[in-house]
């Protein structure tokens, strides 16, 4: 499992080889790589900067994969969240999982989103041309974690 918290951009083809390397029982690995608009809520967006809480984060983090390996077949994981100043097209997080199967691969990477969006300290600003505003918590991503505590036992592992 890798939590990363970082400046730095990432390689999408090299976490996803990490992720598959060395394992046989991986057969198949689900990703969402989120990237910077260059409009939100109808305004231009020029930059985003993210900050976070240190230490607190990835511990967030963390709880949300551990979490995801409680419910699903979860072989390996990782979540890497930029920091910092950003602008339109850079990455700004990446997951990835593995499983033996694709159900599992891609409800765990939901789950992980979902709950990285409601429940670890990240605040974004935009720049706009309006000036600097912070981005407010979406109803649409409380609703969106809040259906895996409705998802039934289906999908849980045994």
């Amino acid at each position: 499992m890798k939590i990363a918290v970082q400046a730095g951009d990432f390689d999408t083809g090299a976490e996803i080889a990490a992720l598959r390397r060395g394992n046989p029982r991986v057969g198949a690995i689900a990703t969402f790589i989120g990237t910077v608009r260059d409009v939100n809520d109808g305004a231009g967006v020029s930059t985003m900067t993210l900050e976070h809480y240190p230490g607190m984060t990835e511990k967030a983090l963390a709880q949300i994969v551990e979490d995801a390996r409680a419910r699903w077949e979860v072989l390996d994981c990782t979540v890497i969240h930029r920091i910092g100043t950003l602008e339109p097209t850079d990455q700004i997080v990446f997951v990835g999982v593995a499983s033996g199967h694709r159900g599992e691969a891609f409800a765990a990477c939901q789950f992980i989103m979902d709950f990285l969006k409601t429940r670890a300290p990240f605040w974004k600003k935009e720049d706009t041309p309006q000036g600097a505003r912070w981005v407010e918590a979406r109803a649409s991503d409380d609703s969106a974690a809040a259906r895996w505590a409705d998802d039934g036992a289906a999908e849980r592992k045994p």
